[in-house]
Order: C-alpha cells, then structure tokens, then sequence
C-alpha cells in the first residue's frame, strides 16, 4: 500500500487519486513524480514531491498570457485540491479560507475525507456515505 502508516501522506495520495485525471497528465508526471524500485524486492515505486506541485501551481497562478516553466496549469477546484494535498503531504502553507470555497461537491467529498484519514479518523469516512 502507498505511504502505508503515514497518515497525512496516504491521506494526500488518496486525494491524488481520487482525482484521476492529474495522474495521467504529463506535466504533473514530469513536475512532481519520481519513479524507482524498492531495494529488496525491485517492485515499482512512486514518489510525489508535494512541494514541487505547490511551487508549478504558484509559477501556473503567476505567469501573465504564456505559462512559465514548470507551471501546472488546473481547473479551480482541481489546484485548490492540490494545494490542500501539498499542505496536508508537506506543510505547504495553503489558504484554507481560499482552497475551500472554490471546491465543487466531489472535490470537497476527497478533501474532507483526506482531513478525516490525515487526522486519523478513518473510522467517520466509512460512514460518510456516497460523495
């Protein structure tokens, strides 16, 4: 399992993908994926660099008409959801007020569970219902 044990890690992994679409984008592979095998058993893995996510978004949000290098331009809710998975994945300072209320209803159903797992309350998201 991916980031297993670590809760705010596994929480902003699952917050990845539940939004399916980043992960087959080929300016987030190159901006913020690593891929390498495990030492013992050579089994494929892969990182996500969390702060490098938040510094594409920043250069995406900044450049004026063309987009600057390593920019990772998004859709509104689809950056502030990844802004929020920096923060929660490595302390990315995040405007929560700003990330929140721009997060159309299936992005703050992932959210709100990436907080419920990151906190360690994964037992509320079983109850949660379909978001």
């Amino acid at each position: 399992m991916w980031a297993k044990g670590l809760l705010a890690a596994e929480a902003a992994v699952e917050l990845l993908i539940g939004h399916r679409l980043l992960l087959y984008r080929d300016d987030f592979g190159e901006v913020a994926v690593e891929f390498g095998r495990e030492p013992f058993s050579g089994q494929v893995m892969v990182a996500v660099d969390f702060e490098a996510v938040a510094g594409a978004l920043a250069a995406g949000a900044l450049a004026a008409g063309a987009l600057a290098a390593g920019a990772l331009p998004c859709a509104g809710s689809e950056g502030r959801a990844l802004r929020l998975a920096a923060s929660i994945a490595a302390g990315v300072p995040a405007d929560l007020g700003n990330a929140v209320s721009g997060l159309d209803a299936s992005s703050t159903g992932l959210v709100a569970c990436a907080v419920l797992h990151a906190v360690g309350h994964r037992d509320l998201m079983a109850r949660r219902g379909a978001w």
